[in-house]
């Protein structure tokens, strides 16, 4: 079932913030702005961190959205720390301008819907929840295929302009105009 239009499940994990100091970040704490959240499957990877890295790097234009991003896999904040702490050049990330949450439970990545049992990790997903807390944006895809940066900010974008998105709409454009 598509969790477009329904509250956004609740959570609360441990995390590894952009100073390296564990925390935990929580839906409540994103109440008044605008989350991504998205599930990846495994840190140390190959495709996980071409998009982790490409979403800090532009972590500035969610920003200027009144958005935050907290990525999520089911490994855990000792293994987030190792990674953001080894240069991207010997397999690291380095270090990132948003949370890493750890899903050690896998209790999170169920009920957004996208646990893999049999790999013990989440697909790739992504929610787009509005400061209300619904769930407005999802998408979700198999483990070898990396996300575009690009389009999760176009949808947004358009998710804030209020207005009717056609496609290949991008901020600017002119929205359709119901008749």
């Amino acid at each position: 079932m598509a969790l477009v239009g329904h509250v956004s499940p609740d959570f609360s994990m441990p995390a590894i913030f952009p100073d390296l100091k564990t925390g935990v970040v929580s839906l409540d704490q994103y109440r008044g702005q605008w989350l991504v959240l998205f599930f990846y499957p495994h840190d140390f990877t190959f495709v996980c961190p071409t998009e982790i890295v490409a979403i800090s790097e532009t972590y500035g234009a969610f920003q200027k959205l009144n958005t935050a991003v907290v990525g999520v896999s089911t490994d855990s904040t000792h293994v987030h720390k190792a990674w953001m702490q080894r240069d991207p050049n010997d397999g690291g990330i380095g270090r990132l301008a948003y949370p890493l949450a750890s899903d050690g439970t896998h209790e999170v990545s169920r009920r957004y819907q996208v646990y893999v049992p049999q790999e013990g990790a989440a697909y790739r997903g992504l929610f787009i929840i509005n400061p209300e807390g619904q769930v407005e944006y999802e998408v979700v895809h198999n483990l070898n295929v990396g996300r575009s940066v690009d389009e999760v900010l176009r949808v947004l974008q358009g998710l804030q302009s209020g207005g009717l998105c056609p496609v290949n709409w991008h901020a600017g454009d002119k929205l359709l105009e119901a008749y």
